[in-house]
């Protein structure tokens, strides 16, 4: 275990932490806000990050495998330790514990929030909670590695560990490269979607950080009542579409600007992915039908919230636990899904769904005749058994894991009260929470946590228990996991 070089990079990080709380600091001086949570943070971020590089400087900058997961969970944890202090020392949320929580469903783009009223939080403080997301969504250390270069060739397992998906592979034959087309895209997008949102109405201020929660699939809003507060088609079309678009393989985009479009279009999971949700959209619209009156209502709220949900962003317009149970059970299928691979969306991701299908077919196969040759294949590229294996592997640590989480939820003994009496062990609030930090989506689907709820009234228990879910959702379970395992630790 190379240590040193580990320290270097969370080292590193936490300069990065330093330079990026200027913004929301400047943000509170344009404001006239007390901005000193901000300053005590990047002194400490700041005099931090110089002791790891001054006084632990690494003898090798090699990475391995266990370096990049470990390296990637030490940092994930650190950033929201750290990134939860301002929101404290401002006053914005009293609790240090609630400020973790919702820093790291920042950071994680989960968009859960203990947040009562948003709307009374400073604006500098907005900002920071609101900005994580895009911090986050691509990846804080791919945005590192865009910006200065860390571990040499080896820094690939940086991206493995922290790029969502079955596979990573390089764009172009450096990682470093690849991390600056990925966040020059990522930075396109957003600016793209604030100009689209200014010509809906929206100030500056909101245009940007409703991008910025976009972009990452994150689900925060500077409204109580999210999105729905504008009350306006254009708006919810514009975010549903970019919402799409987020949660596509950022790889097809470099494919279109390098003048392979048709290669991009040709993507098996991109059609999948858009046919999940032509299908959802369609299916939810006839039985909104009824409750609003008219088509076009019907599919203007089915379009965003299917768009939400399967981009695992959790942007709100209508409080859809109040919908037909089908509906509901469609939604919760698409937070089980997710996004792309290669997006910023979370969930299981499509490409995993196509194998996952293709594979057990394939076995049917092979069970009904034995000594027939079943592949698998992908984009017309056969995938090897090591990568079929791993995607099951990956699937039974998701679903363990998700049902850990609800097991030590309803465990909690929590009152799920509503204004009406609940039973502490409410089996859909404790699982729809787990399933919401799993997939970093936010709400959940009962009226506690649902669009219109929210997660204060969990004990502390609980949110440590949550961040930590959240953080195995994003990460994709190994890098949490593996700063758990003893062999992770040994030298050799």
């Amino acid at each position: 275990m190379n240590g040193r070089m580990i320290a270097r990079i969370l080292g590193t990080v936490l300069l990065l932490l330093a330079g990026v709380l200027l913004l929301p600091l400047i943000v509170g001086l344009i404001y006239g806000e007390s901005v000193r949570g901000f300053a005590l943070t990047i002194a400490l971020a700041a005099a931090l990050g110089l002791t790891l590089l001054l006084c632990l400087k690494p003898k090798s900058t090699e990475i391995y495998a266990r370096e990049g997961f470990t390296a990637v969970g030490l940092v994930w944890i650190t950033m929201s330790l750290i990134g939860a202090l301002p929101l404290v020392l401002n006053g914005d949320i009293p609790r240090y514990v609630d400020a973790v929580f919702e820093v790291t469903s920042g950071f994680t783009t989960t968009g859960a929030s203990v947040v009562p009223d948003v709307e009374a939080l400073s604006r500098s403080g907005m900002f920071w909670r609101i900005f994580t997301h895009w911090l986050g969504g691509m990846g804080v250390l791919v945005f590192v590695m865009a910006v200065m270069p860390l571990g040499g060739d080896r820094s690939m397992h940086i991206m493995r560990a922290e790029v969502p998906g079955p596979t990573v592979g390089k764009l172009v034959p450096r990682a470093r490269k690849t991390a600056m087309i990925l966040y020059l895209i990522y930075l396109g997008l957003t600016l793209l979607e604030t100009v689209f949102l200014l010509f809906g109405g929206m100030s500056f201020y909101e245009a940007l950080l409703h991008s910025f929660a976009s972009a990452g699939t994150g689900g925060f809003s500077t409204r109580a009542a999210s999105i729905g507060a504008f009350d306006s088609a254009y708006i919810e079309t514009v975010i549903g579409v970019f919402l799409i678009l987020f949660g596509t393989n950022f790889n097809l985009y470099y494919l279109i600007l390098i003048g392979r479009a048709k290669d991009a279009l040709k993507s098996e999971e991109l059609h999948w992915y858009l046919g999940i949700i032509a299908f959802c959209v369609a299916a939810i619209a006839v039985g909104l039908r009824p409750i609003y009156g008219s088509v076009g209502t019907a599919l203007r709220h089915a379009f965003f919230n299917v768009t939400t949900i399967v981009s695992t962003t959790g942007f709100g317009t209508e409080d859809f636990t109040k919908w037909p149970g089908y509906i509901q059970m469609l939604l919760i299928c698409l937070m089980l899904i997710g996004g792309c691979a290669g997006s910023t969306g979370g969930g299981l991701k499509v490409s995993r769904l196509i194998l996952l299908v293709k594979t057990a077919a394939a076995d049917v196969r092979k069970m009904v005749r034995p000594r027939s040759v079943n592949r698998v294949s992908l984009d017309g590229q056969r995938v090897s058994r090591e990568t079929t294996s791993a995607v099951y592997t990956f699937f039974a640590l998701y679903m363990l894991i998700l049902f850990g989480c609800t097991l030590l939820l309803s465990l909690d003994g929590h009152n799920f009260a509503t204004g009406l009496s609940a039973a502490p062990d409410d089996f859909a609030t404790c699982f729809t929470a787990a399933l919401s930090c799993m997939s970093n989506i936010g709400p959940g689907m009962t009226a506690a946590i649902g669009p219109k709820g929210g997660f204060g009234f969990f004990s502390d228990f609980s949110k440590i228990v949550m961040s930590l879910t959240m953080l195995c959702g994003r990460l994709e379970i190994y890098a949490i996991l593996i700063l758990f395992l003893p062999s992770t630790w040994r030298k050799n």
